[in-house]
């Protein structure tokens, strides 16, 4: 795949000199390479349609685009099927322990608030929505059709489900990255970015914040903290409980995301051991949410 990708990339019609692209360790849903051509340095993403996961690039390539126009992330300078080619952006990736920086966090949280406030307004074409529940909803029908290990399971996973969507009660509509991982965050020196909109859409804020949370080990108090920050004032118990409830869908996503991965992929990954590891972690999470 890689070498098919990077030939996909060599004869890209952008380049003005020939290439030689390198590749760029961290993608799952896509191959990355790092291209410099003519004396400028490009990201480039080669990837399909993974309606699977729901992952659609006439999306990806619209949130980028507004991304950039909001300034939360780099410049889209090309794109084609298959490919995505951005500006590259020199700076560190962050890991969990650096999200977890009180300084960083700051700034995280005024990032996520312009990514859910700003994007729209530069939003061009059909959008998706990025809904949780309906997620867990068909990744459950696709373990159901691949007869996944993981089907006695289903029925109490599609209780829990609905429950969880229950206590969310209403939302506020913006619009969500909606897999901050540590390592889609970037400092520069001056700024942080925020990149890969593979799974970008409108959403209920409390997705980014628990997704946040939840990939980044937060303790409790600073997940009030957090959501502190973000609303401007210090949540009640039924805010807790809300967002306590949709940290839960979120690590229920991630386990049942491994599960699909488990009949699905090719990628040499011990998708069987991060099953487990994500389904201990949102055992423990609902057990704390029907406590509350």
């Amino acid at each position: 795949m890689t070498d098919r990708a990077k030939a996909f990339v060599e004869g890209l019609s952008f380049w003005k000199c020939k290439v030689d692209p390198q590749p760029l360790s961290g993608g799952i849903t896509n191959v990355n390479f790092v291209v410099e051509d003519a004396g400028e340095k490009y990201v480039v993403r080669v990837g399909g349609d993974i309606p699977l996961h729901q992952v659609m690039r006439f999306n990806e390539l619209a949130a980028s685009r507004a991304a950039h126009a909001a300034g939360v992330s780099p410049e889209v300078v090309y794109a084609e099927p298959g490919a995505l080619v951005l500006r590259f952006i020199e700076g560190k990736t962050f890991g969990p322990e650096d999200v977890r920086k009180p300084e960083n966090l700051t700034a995280i949280v005024d990032l996520i608030r312009r990514v859910h406030r700003d994007i729209p307004k530069y939003l061009r074409g059909p959008s998706l929505v990025f809904w949780v529940f309906h997620v867990l909803r068909d990744y459950a029908g696709t373990l159901r059709d691949g007869a996944s290990r993981m089907v006695p399971e289903l029925p109490r996973l599609m209780e829990i489900t609905d429950a969880l969507e229950a206590g969310i009660g209403p939302v506020d509509l913006v619009y969500g990255h909606n897999d901050l991982l540590a390592a889609n965050l970037m400092d520069d020196g001056k700024r942080l970015w925020l990149i890969d909109w593979d799974y970008a859409g409108f959403n209920s804020p409390l997705f980014d914040l628990s997704n946040l949370a939840s990939n980044n080990e937060f303790t409790p108090d600073m997940e009030d903290w957090l959501l502190r920050a973000y609303f401007g004032e210090p949540p009640d118990s039924a805010m807790r409980r809300r967002y306590a409830a949709m940290k839960c869908a979120s690590l229920l996503r991630e386990t049942m995301w491994s599960m699909v991965q488990e009949i699905h992929s090719d990628l040499d990954f011990d998708f069987v051991g991060y099953t487990a590891e994500n389904l201990e972690r949102f055992e423990r999470a609902h057990e704390y949410y029907l406590a509350l």
